[in-house]
């Protein structure tokens, strides 16, 4: 009878012997395949990943910046009881041409501060404004300037903010900036797993020359990337959802599974229904909702929303631009907590016809504007901008360093550019399975991460350069 024992041990011995080979054997292809990977988005991605981080910087330092600049117009040195709104209104409206339109209001949130009147003029871009900031107290115009997107960015931050976004280059200098969001993650846990695999197969091993240059900087490269492992990832994640093209994809996923951000509705045509009525005509003017943009109507439209619970010191107030629309009171503060409710407000009845609550938003939303909010260092004030400069910073530094790295590995000129495994030789070496897995990976991000499938063509076309460069050095 045969000794089962024997047999169980044999065959565990086998299934270790099977995997322990297994594993070697997918190292092989594996890890050179990641570190040349690793290696081309360091020194084809690495100069618009530091373009990106030293914008970041400067962006960070924003809000001081404009404080700064801007003092004479955000901030005033009257003292007591604010005047009306329509009051500010009709004092900002004498500063401006008679063709500009009033677009919205924002009310000093605090003593000291001043209101923001907003306006559009012909010309203007969908996303400009021109805004008189005006003394609450006296009611004197302290400042003219241009302000752009919904956050009303003042010139300086502005232009920052494009620089970062797209060099001054319009919808193609956004490409920069999309593709180092898109490569930074595969940057930042490519380099994870290299760590990760020395750190297993270097256990109990002699180290290395610690006094050797490259090994210095290697070391300081792999420890550092450790601690700005999650920083560089948020930045990568919330970085794409301003892009072009893969925020166009994100976009329609948080549609497509509800994870949009709630907007009140406007329409009034659902009210206008309700008081023909037999009986509604008894709670409400029927007709038409007016284009109504009169200095009173903002300190009426105030106190209603006040009164429905927004209760944010930083709000705008924004009338219709179309007849039968309803007015939107906003909260715009972007901190810590968050407030962003909104309610609209029907003009001829000052109902409150709509409304959203930041509390209800789902989950996706509200991370979502978290995320955008600390990646704009508004979320926790000066602690924020703090965090995005030593990440941002760091970055820089790591950039540096695999330059220094690569510098000192460089090839000798008389072994040319393909002494070193050509990710089409290693690509040679993975097994059918692999080899599967990787083609649907890449074709599955390229495809909803699309500048980075391009230029991951562009990278196999220069690899495929060099690797037909050292075949004809070898022959």
């Amino acid at each position: 009878m045969p000794n089962n024992s024997f047999i169980t041990s044999n065959s565990s011995e086998a299934v270790q012997a099977t995997q322990s080979d297994a594993q070697p054997r997918r190292q092989r292809w594996l890890l050179p395949l990641l570190t040349r990977l690793h290696f081309y988005v360091g020194l084809l991605v690495g100069p618009f990943l530091l373009i990106a981080a030293l914008s970041g910087v400067l962006y960070a330092l924003t809000p001081q910046i404009e404080d700064a600049v801007y003092q004479h117009e955000l901030y005033t040195p009257s003292t007591g009881a604010p005047g009306t709104l329509a009051d500010q209104i009709i004092a900002a409206q004498s500063a401006v041409n008679g063709d500009a339109r009033l677009f919205a209001v924002r009310p000093a949130p605090e003593a000291g501060t001043t209101t923001r009147v907003m306006f559009i003029e012909p010309g203007m871009g969908p996303s400009e404004n021109r805004a008189i900031f005006v003394d609450p107290v006296t009611a004197e115009v302290r400042g003219d300037l241009g302000v752009y997107g919904t956050s009303g960015v003042l010139p300086v931050r502005a232009w920052i903010d494009l620089l970062h976004r797209g060099l001054h280059l319009g919808d193609i200098g956004r490409l920069y900036s999309e593709l180092a969001a898109s490569w930074l993650w595969i940057a930042a846990l490519g380099g994870f797993a290299l760590w990760l695999a020395r750190w297993r197969s270097q256990r109990g091993a002699a180290p290395v020359n610690p006094a050797a240059a490259r090994h210095r900087v290697r070391r300081w490269h792999r420890t550092f990337g450790l601690f700005l492992l999650i920083g560089v990832l948020f930045f990568s994640v919330t970085g794409l959802t301003w892009s072009q093209w893969a925020g166009a994809n994100i976009s329609t996923l948080r549609a497509y599974y509800g994870w949009g951000t709630p907007t009140v509705s406007t329409n009034l045509d659902a009210v206008r229904a309700v008081a023909t009525d037999e009986h509604a005509h008894h709670k409400m003017q029927s007709g038409p909702a007016p284009i109504n943009g009169e200095p009173a109507m903002f300190d009426a439209m105030l106190a209603a929303a006040r009164a429905a619970g927004i209760d944010a010191g930083k709000v705008e107030i924004r009338p219709p631009a179309k007849p039968d629309k309803a007015w939107t009171v906003t909260e715009i503060d972007r901190s810590w907590p968050t407030q962003v409710d909104a309610v609209a407000i029907d003009p001829r009845n000052m109902a409150i016809v709509d409304q959203t609550r930041f509390s209800d938003f789902p989950l996706a939303a509200k991370l979502t504007r978290w995320g955008i909010d600390a990646h704009m260092g508004a979320l926790f004030g000066v602690p924020n901008q703090l965090a995005l400069i030593f990440f941002a910073s760091g970055l820089v530094t790591m950039v540096i360093w695999g330059y220094v790295m690569w510098w000192h590995r460089r090839p000798a000129r008389n072994t040319g550019p393909g002494s070193h495994d050509t990710l089409f030789r290693l690509l040679r070496k993975v097994p059918p399975v692999g080899l599967a897995g990787i083609l649907v990976s890449a074709v599955a991000i390229g495809w909803f991460l699309p500048l980075m499938g391009i230029s991951l063509v562009l990278f196999l076309l220069f690899d495929l350069a060099l690797h037909w460069s050292s075949v004809a050095r070898s022959q």
